[in-house]
């Protein structure tokens, strides 16, 4: 369901459930239920961001490797 969103997906709704919890006058089912709907599109959002962070390190360190091989 959610584990296709991407980062910026994944990041507007929980930004919607943020509002929505924040708004209040939800029942405290609803409220369990956005509240773990917000905790999942969290982890997916930081799983993003780990991704993108290894791709960067990556990059960095084979421009590293690149840039020494010459001196």
């Amino acid at each position: 369901m959610t584990e296709e969103l991407g980062y910026e997906q994944a990041r507007d709704q929980l930004i919607e459930v943020v509002r929505e919890l924040e708004a209040g006058g939800l029942s405290l089912e609803q409220s369990l239920a956005l509240w773990e709907k917000g905790e999942h599109l969290a982890k997916l959002c930081e799983r993003h961001l780990e991704g993108a962070r290894e791709r960067i390190e990556d990059a960095l360190k084979s421009v590293e490797d690149e840039t020494g091989d010459e001196g």
